[in-house]
């Protein structure tokens, strides 16, 4: 099972025999490739019934839960690493999941796309909403609910008391990027953190 580039990237961070509850799981295809190529074990969390199954198939143990109001059937630090990959712009309560997050896991990972990179600002200004190959959804039939920019994003992280231990920038075509600071929320197309909560 091939890895998207940004899970790849994930799996990277993931340190070998960690306990990981994936969050959004799709068809497993993180868990799977952690569990044959890490030892690690995991847990996904889906709500869409076909990935369920999908994940259930390639030998993933997956939940059907809403990741917005019921991750409170977690233990607190019952997992080494909790994940939520390209998940967090299409939840209702963003802020309450991630605080819900730092209380499951020792870890935190959590990929974005950023809609504050310089070619949604500019398709903005020629009057149409941004589409790119990390947003390639239409305005009427995005998943997406929430639009956040990697600034905004990092001054909620702080804000919920998230030390950011590292930051990995992505092109929108998923090559790391090497900016800094505020350039990062130009030129970046996506990014992904690495989060430790204050206990």
């Amino acid at each position: 099972m091939t890895l998207r580039p940004d899970l790849a990237l994930v799996a990277e961070l993931i340190p070998t025999g960690s306990r990981v509850l994936d969050l959004g799981c799709g068809g497993g295809a993180l868990l799977h490739h952690l569990a044959e190529e890490s030892g690690c074990s995991g847990i996904g969390v889906e709500i869409d019934p076909d990935a369920v199954l999908e994940a259930l198939r390639v030998g993933v143990s997956v939940i059907e839960l809403d990741i917005d109001r019921q991750l409170d059937a977690f233990a607190p630090r019952s997992f080494d690493v909790v994940v939520l990959s390209r998940t967090l712009q299409t939840i209702r309560r963003p802020e309450e999941v991630l605080q819900e997050m730092s209380r499951i896991g020792d870890l935190l990972i959590v990929s974005v796309p950023n809609f504050g990179w310089w070619g949604h600002r500019l398709r903005l200004l020629t009057g149409r909403m941004p589409m790119s190959k990390e947003l390639p959804y239409a305005w009427y039939n995005t998943p997406n609910l929430r639009f956040t920019t990697l600034a905004d994003l990092e001054d909620l992280f702080a804000s919920l008391d998230l030390t950011v231990q590292r930051r990995i920038t992505l092109t929108v075509k998923g090559a790391p990027l090497t900016v800094i600071d505020r350039a990062a929320n130009l030129m970046a197309g996506a990014a992904v953190y690495v989060l430790s909560p204050s206990r």
